[in-house]
């Protein structure tokens, strides 16, 4: 049953919020965006990739080997730290607004994350984020592409079409669902800096055909689906969820899992079900170690 987390009142609760935020929230670090213009899209995302097909960089002295899966720093962190994440809803008819709204749940992310990996004791960069309106290139892949948005670790950078993901997600005027969608993106850079993506790369290339391979990306895919969750749920305090918000995101996360009468090849998100699970465990635990993903039961994976 979905859970309300913060009680957010409408129409004023969240911009109340945010009022009352604005003055006592810490400065939070912003990044150059670049204007221009997946790992997932509503449906499912038949031939989507994972995020990172090109070269990562260098890992920067984090864990290598199966531990940095299975047993990763981050793991043992704790709840992410409740902080100030004031962000009005954004007007879905205005690519300006849309931007304005995903450069602040960004820069909560930021926040969140970076001071998540100083528990850690591990390095933390902060990505790159590249909003597109018009065609472009990653190093990973060109857009706009099957999905509006998606992460480059070559670049170290999430790409978002302002434009793109609202007609993708037919107008949905709940935040939220976009806040999800950003975060689960966000989660791929966290997999990355920690160590995991690369190792996991280097595995998956291992196997041979793709239903070996997808069984990889589907851990990958759901852990960024709990990490999205744990996010959302930490910083509830001051973007606060309420049932119908939690309802939406959690309906988006089976929205976006594999077709069940899809073809075998292109099951690289996980089923509804466990799309669903994964990010409702990352809302009720908010701890990365609720995320391992990688020594889950296959029946939760699949």
């Amino acid at each position: 049953m979905a859970q309300g987390y913060g009680g957010r009142g409408r129409p004023g609760g969240r911009n109340a919020l945010y009022a009352a935020f604005a003055s006592a929230a810490v400065a939070l670090a912003v990044l150059l965006w670049s204007a221009a213009g997946g790992s997932s899209a509503p449906g499912g995302a038949p031939g989507s990739t994972a995020p990172d097909e090109a070269a990562a960089p260098d890992s920067g002295g984090v864990p290598t080997g199966r531990e940095v899966l299975v047993d990763n720093p981050l793991y043992d962190t704790g709840r992410l730290a409740p902080l100030p994440c004031p962000s009005p809803d954004p007007d879905v008819g205005d690519p300006a607004s849309v931007e304005r709204f995903l450069d602040g749940i960004a820069d909560c992310l930021d926040q969140a994350w970076s001071t998540q990996f100083a528990k850690a004791g591990l390095a933390f960069e902060p990505p790159s984020r590249v909003f597109w309106t018009e065609p472009g290139s990653s190093p990973c892949r060109d857009y706009p592409s099957d999905a509006g948005a998606f992460y480059c670790r070559t670049s170290a950078s999430i790409y978002i079409g302002t434009e793109d993901v609202v007609r993708k997600w037919k107008g949905e005027t709940n935040g939220a669902v976009y806040a999800s969608l950003l975060a689960h993106e966000y989660a791929h850079h966290v997999q990355g800096e920690a160590g995991a993506l690369e190792y996991y790369h280097e595995r998956r290339a291992r196997e041979e055909g793709r239903t070996a391979q997808n069984a990889w990306t589907r851990r990958s895919e759901l852990q960024a689906n709990c990490m999205a969750g744990v996010f959302l749920g930490a910083v509830a305090v001051s973007y606060p969820l309420e049932e119908e918000d939690v309802r939406a995101v959690l309906d988006d996360s089976e929205a976006t899992a594999d077709r069940p009468d899809g073809p075998e090849d292109d099951r690289t998100h996980g089923s509804a079900d466990n799309s669903r699970r994964w990010v409702q465990r990352g809302l009720d635990e908010q701890t990365p170690g609720a995320c391992n993903t990688w020594t889950a039961d296959n029946a939760l994976v699949s």
